[in-house]
C-alpha cells in the first residue's frame, strides 16, 4: 500500500482488538504510530509487536487516554502533533459493545455507548481536522455491520454505528474540497474479546462463534489481520480517489437476506 511509510497515523483502541491490528499493520507499512489505549500493559505488549525494520521505538508514542472525558480527547492529538509535528491519518477504533434490547437497555448504557462510539469521535474529528487539512491527511472509522443493517438485542450499539456511519459521509462532503478524505470500514463478526468485555459468557461465545458461519455467506468469522488490511488500504495513496465510503469487511453479512 503506497504512501504510508513515515506518516503519522493515530490508532484509539490500540491495545486490543481491530486497534492492536492496525497499530500492527501500519508498523509493518514504516509509519509513525501513536497509540492509545485504557490498558497501559496492553498497550506496551503492543507497542513490542510493532517494532521492526521499518518501525523502530522513536517512532512510537503511546498514550494512556479515557475517551469518555473530553480533555483527554483533545490531549492525545495535541499529544501526537507535539511529538512528531504532524498528524496525517486518524483511526478511531475504540468503542465499546453492550447487549440489550429496547426493553433491558438502561438510559445510562444508552449514553455511555454513545459517548464512546459517537461522542468522543466527534470530538476527536473535530479537533484533528486542522492537522489533517495541512497534510491532506485522512481518517478512518472503524464501524460495524450493524451500521448498514439493523440487528436485536444490541440495539443501542447498532444506534451508535449508525450514526458513526452518517458523520464518516456528512465530514467526507465537508472536508473533500479541502483534500481531506473520511471513510469507514464495517467489519462483520471478527474474533476480539469486544462481546465477552460486553458480557458474554466464554462459552456462549464459542456457541456464538459457531453460528456466525451460517450468518456469513463466506461460512466463517473474520479477523483483526482482515480488517486492519482494510483499514491501512482506505488510509494509503490507493485510495485517493474514495471518501464517504462505508467498506462492508463482513464475509458478505451485509448483503445477506433469510430464505
Amino acid at each position: 500500500m503506497s504512501g504510508l511509510l513515515n506518516k503519522v497515523v493515530l490508532i484509539t483502541g490500540a491495545s486490543s482488538g481491530i486497534g492492536a491490528g492496525a497499530a500492527l499493520q501500519f508498523a509493518s507499512l514504516g509509519s509513525k504510530l501513536a497509540l492509545v489505549g485504557r490498558n497501559a500493559k496492553n498497550l506496551e505488549a503492543i507497542r513490542d509487536k510493532c517494532l521492526n525494520d521499518n518501525c523502530s521505538g522513536d517512532k512510537i508514542l503511546l498514550i494512556n487516554a479515557d475517551l469518555s472525558k473530553e480533555p483527554e480527547c483533545s490531549a492525545l492529538i495535541h499529544q501526537t502533533v507535539e511529538k512528531f509535528g504532524k498528524l496525517d491519518v486518524l483511526v478511531n477504533s475504540a468503542g465499546i459493545l453492550k447487549s440489550g434490547s429496547i426493553e433491558t437497555t438502561s438510559l445510562e448504557q444508552f449514553d455511555e455507548t454513545m459517548n464512546i462510539n459517537v461522542r468522543s469521535i466527534f470530538l476527536l474529528t473535530k479537533v484533528a481536522m486542522p492537522h489533517l487539512i495541512q497534510t491532506k491527511g485522512n481518517i478512518v472509522n472503524v464501524s460495524s455491520v450493524t451500521g448498514l443493517r439493523a440487528f436485536p438485542g444490541v440495539v443501542d450499539y447498532t444506534v451508535s454505528k449508525a450514526a458513526l456511519d452518517q458523520l464518516t459521509r456528512s465530514v467526507a462532503l465537508e472536508v473533500a474540497a479541502k483534500g481531506v478524505r473520511v471513510n469507514s470500514v464495517n467489519p462483520g463478526v471478527i474474533v476480539t474479546e469486544a462481546h465477552k468485555r460486553g458480557g458474554m459468557a466464554p462459552e456462549q461465545y464459542v456457541k456464538f462463534l459457531e453460528h456466525s458461519k451460517t450468518t456469513h455467506a463466506m461460512g466463517r468469522v473474520g479477523t483483526t489481520e482482515e480488517v486492519a488490511k482494510s483499514i491501512a488500504f482506505l488510509a494509503s495513496d490507493d485510495a485517493s480517489f474514495l471518501t464517504g465510503v462505508t467498506l462492508a469487511v463482513d464475509g458478505g453479512r451485509s448483503v445477506m437476506c433469510p430464505r
